[in-house]
């Protein structure tokens, strides 16, 4: 085999390597993404429930690209408001861990700091983390650790009084 020959098949290996071992990371990265609490889109989310604390659980509906609250007598909410409980789907989780990991008491599920449901999703808020700016909140059997700022507070505080 010419010496040029050689020099080509050695490349060629060394290109090969090269490519398995950006694939074998990808993959790495990929499998160890733990991506966001729900697997919603924030814009097409309609339903929204809200309890904080102890209070009663309000419900609010998207109509007509409004966003309204359903309990009683229909009144017409913050759109910007809905639109941030929304956008918690979407919140990007820092790590995922089994529920059976933790102790719920300890970590605020016992008696959630706040209760949000999107589209029949149901997410619970817990205390914050001592590590940092961090919030535990259970979905299913898992609990996620996001940022505080998306924990949810109230959505009717600026709601405007509107009939239907």
């Amino acid at each position: 085999m010419k010496r040029a020959n050689r020099q080509r098949a050695w490349l060629a290996i060394g290109i090969v390597a090269l490519l398995a071992a950006t694939v074998w990371q990808w993959r790495q990265d990929r499998a160890q993404a733990t991506g966001t609490l729900l697997r919603l889109d924030p814009s097409s989310v309609d339903s929204v429930a809200l309890a904080i604390g102890s209070g009663a659980t309000e419900h609010f509906a998207l109509r007509e690209g409004h966003w309204w609250r359903t309990d009683g007598t229909p009144t017409r909410a913050d759109d910007g408001r809905l639109s941030e409980l929304a956008d918690t789907a979407a919140a990007a989780v820092l790590s995922w861990r089994p529920l059976d990991d933790f102790d719920p008491a300890k970590i605020g599920l016992a008696t959630p700091v706040a209760v949000l449901t999107l589209d029949g999703q149901r997410l619970e808020f817990g205390e914050t983390s001592v590590t940092g700016p961090q919030r535990y909140v259970r979905v299913g059997d898992r609990v996620a650790l996001i940022s505080v700022r998306y924990t949810p507070r109230g959505a009717t505080s600026e709601a405007k009084q509107l009939k239907q």
